[in-house]
């Protein structure tokens, strides 16, 4: 059933780990969806879902009302749009809706082109991860004029429970999302340095955990990223070159405020350390391997407890 609403036709590029979600609920709330990914199982799933694979960015813009972008980064955005075409072929006064984790700056750049083509331009990043792309509760960060975004909201409403207007400017919604990957990786790592400290004098790393989780030490990142910091080979919700990326992002965001942030450019290190290694692709979790090295325990917690209990067996005297 087709949505009652002026923005009906979608073109959605970018079908990985979260776009692909997103656009199928796009299709799911009845929106003409016309999706465009560099795989061809993102194209294909979504047409399985109900939306419309097609084979370049050109083709999925043409016409449509707004365009979409999931992408991995400014670069991406700005050849899909300039150097593949679709912005040209957008519908005149369409929208340009950029969802990705971008730097400011570039945001901003873009915007301004886009404007010059004469469409219009959102600046929505999100955040909620694989989860909330699923479940259609994303939490959007908006920067656009109000009667731009009072047109899109239909289009927003089907992706995210959690729709805020951070501003009218572009870069204000990539500043805000730039202050929210901060704290989730300062926390990460925080979370991290602390539990390898219990882990380094050998107390039970769950009684810790459970002792942190309900304390006023707490956050969402230590209840959710610590227990997966006790395992071996996590399941990978949100890889650290996620965070080598978004923190990257982070500074380069505090370089164009004038903005010192140490904390930040500290947590930056240690996922950067995390990957140099070879563990990029791993859970985020796994930055804990780097106060590991940093303490020379560079082993996972399986072998860290089965070495603490042959010590305590060792020291006890015989019945």
């Amino acid at each position: 059933m087709a949505v009652s609403t002026d923005l009906s036709r979608i073109a959605f590029i970018g079908l990985g780990a979260m776009g692909l979600p997103m656009a199928t609920n796009l299709v799911a709330a009845g929106f003409d969806v016309r999706g465009y990914d560099l795989r061809p199982e993102g194209r294909a799933a979504l047409a399985t879902a109900g939306g419309t694979s097609i084979a370049t960015p050109a083709e999925a813009a043409a016409g449509a009302d707004a365009l979409l972008l999931m992408v991995v980064n400014a670069a991406q955005a700005e050849a899909v749009l300039f150097t593949e075409g679709a912005l040209d072929a957008l519908a005149p006064d369409g929208l340009v809706v950029l969802m990705a984790t971008c730097p400011p700056q570039s945001v901003e750049r873009l915007a301004g082109r886009v404007a010059a083509a004469g469409r219009r331009f959102v600046d929505a990043p999100v955040s909620g991860g694989v989860v909330g792309a699923r479940a259609g509760t994303l939490t959007i960060m908006a920067a656009a004029p109000a009667g731009t975004l009072a047109a899109l909201r239909p289009v927003l409403d089907a992706l995210g429970d959690r729709i805020f207007q951070v501003g009218e400017r572009p870069g204000q919604g990539a500043t805000v999302k730039a202050v929210n990957q901060l704290l989730c990786g300062v926390h990460i790592a925080a979370a991290a340095e602390a539990l390898a400290l219990a882990g380094r004098v050998g107390v039970d790393l769950d009684v810790v955990l459970e002792i942190l989780s309900g304390s006023s030490a707490a956050s969402w990142m230590l209840r959710d990223r610590g227990p997966r910091m006790l395992e071996d080979a996590p399941t990978v919700t949100s890889a650290v070159d996620i965070f080598v990326k978004d923190l990257g992002i982070v500074l380069e965001a505090g370089r164009g405020a004038g903005a010192a942030l140490p904390l930040a450019a500290l947590a930056h290190q240690l996922f950067v350390s995390t990957s140099g290694r070879g563990d990029g692709a791993a859970d985020d979790s796994q930055v804990v391997r780097a106060y590991r090295l940093l303490n020379g325990d560079d082993a996972p917690p399986s072998a860290q407890s089965s070495a603490r209990d042959a010590r305590h067996r060792g020291s006890t005297a015989p019945d």
